[in-house]
């Protein structure tokens, strides 16, 4: 009984065990500043022209649209990105709004994609989750046209 008991409570040692090495959430605000950071410098790898630190900002489960298309998984994402990292830059864009769950491991940000001369050509939404060491990774993404004034 006493064997059986200690062999049952090894799964919730390893569960217990695992979450006190994730790292601790942070405050809102701290998250808010945290994933807007995050933005700008996944933004400034297409400035610098920098695929491979572009690829680190996103998850390896993420979803990222083509229009209407869904791209799904990193290596689907990099592979269509790959081609905006040719050539002059293309588009830029910057966040604008970041909102974090009470939680502090999902985010949304949204602001807008700038085309080469710098005139406002769409706007973006990405959702970026926070994993277990603290770095935040961009799960999807997906743009949208400006709507006019209305």
């Amino acid at each position: 009984m006493i064997r059986t008991l200690r062999f049952s409570s090894l799964p919730l040692l390893f569960i217990v065990a695992a979450s006190a090495i994730a790292a601790p959430a942070a405050a809102p605000a701290d998250a808010r500043r945290e994933v807007e950071a995050a933005e700008r410098a996944f933004a400034q790898t297409m400035a610098a022209r920098d695929f491979a630190a572009f690829q680190t900002f996103v998850a390896d489960d993420a979803v990222f649209f083509d229009g209407d298309k869904p791209l799904r998984g990193k290596a689907a994402v990099a592979a269509h990105w790959r081609g905006f990292f040719t050539g002059a830059v293309p588009f830029s864009w910057e966040p604008a709004r970041v909102e974090v769950l009470e939680s502090g491991d999902l985010a949304l940000s949204t602001g807008p994609v700038r085309d080469a001369s710098g005139k406002t050509a769409a706007t973006f939404n990405s959702i970026w989750r926070r994993d277990r060491a603290g770095k935040w990774h961009v799960v999807f993404d997906k743009g949208s046209d400006i709507c006019p004034a209305g």
